[in-house]
């Protein structure tokens, strides 16, 4: 049956089509009359430059993991330590990556700071790399939210792999072959007992700072609320997480033995730039820097500054 409408319907039927062309959200082509095309609608751009940022961290954090507990045992001992790429490389790679992406966030704050306290004013932009990275905070933050449930995930489920099981039973054999009636070393207790709870906070003010980041809560907060959320909790859990790979490590950063081919363990690699933060930050926040910036972000400025 051939339809006919007037010329009233086919204004409304192209206001329809413009609208859906303009709609924020993705549109079938079956709603829309085959005359139309739709234009191509960009898929998550701020998310791909952190992406990017991820994946390189992953791809290298992976690779130098591979080589000290992979490759050199199967050089230097020709033992098969492949068994540990799934859970054990991968549950380094995790924690390294999270700390450098929640580093990233707070890093270009630093600078901004840096930046304005040279410059005498808050009103001269920002370079455009450094306003770049700081529109996509957000995201990185998120990502490395995700990367250490991700770990804490890996991490509970160390019991459950047979090689721990194996491993349990050759050291209880090795326990009874040296006639030992108490295995119990109070240093290792100590030490993962503390770095386990640090994780654990660290891990519970990043749930706080994701949560509050999602526009449906952030709008319940004011300006300064919000800001006390993200920056102070922020650096809390920049410095618990810190203090996490620290304590893991414990005195692990002066024994030879751990300087695989010549190369640190990870958890000091991991520790740089968030201490780097954390130092820089701390310098910062002393009253004769601290208060000369405060007026600075409150309108001050340096005379003849430019």
């Amino acid at each position: 049956m051939k339809m006919v409408c007037g010329h009233q319907e086919a204004q409304q039927l192209r206001e329809t089509c413009q609208h859906l062309l303009l709609c924020p959200y993705p549109v079938e082509e079956f709603e829309l009359p085959t005359s139309l095309r739709l234009q191509e609608l960009p898929l998550f751009p701020q998310w791909h430059l952190p992406l990017k940022v991820m994946a390189s961290l992953m791809v290298s954090t992976f690779l130098y993991t591979l080589l000290r507990d992979v490759v050199q045992p199967l050089v230097t001992q020709s033992r098969n330590d492949s068994y540990k790429i799934p859970i054990l490389v991968m549950n380094k790679v995790l924690p390294w990556t999270s700390i450098t992406l929640l580093a990233t966030v707070y890093l270009p704050g630093v600078l901004a700071a840096i930046l304005q306290l040279h410059r005498g004013t808050k009103y001269s932009h920002f370079p455009d790399w450094l306003g770049r990275w700081m529109s996509v905070r957000k995201q990185l933050g998120l990502l490395s939210f995700l990367l250490a449930c991700l770990h804490a995930i890996y991490s509970l489920s160390y019991p459950m792999r047979r090689s721990y099981r194996y491993k349990m039973l050759s050291w209880a054999y090795q326990q009874v072959k040296q006639n030992k009636e108490d295995a119990w070393v109070a240093d290792d207790v100590w030490r993962m007992e503390i770095y386990v709870s640090l994780g654990i906070l660290g891990l519970g003010v990043l749930a706080v700072i994701a949560v509050s980041s999602l526009p449906s809560v952030s709008e319940a907060f004011n300006w300064r609320e919000f800001q006390c959320i993200q920056r102070t909790l922020g650096y809390l859990a920049l410095l618990l997480c810190t203090a996490h790979a620290l304590v893991f490590g414990w005195r692990k950063w002066v024994e030879l033995k751990h300087y695989v081919w010549y190369t640190p363990p990870s958890f000091i690699l991991a520790s740089l730039l968030p201490a780097v933060v954390l130092s820089v930050k701390m310098v910062l926040c002393l009253p004769c820097l601290g208060r000369r910036l405060e007026r600075i972000r409150r309108g001050w400025e340096r005379p003849h500054s430019q």
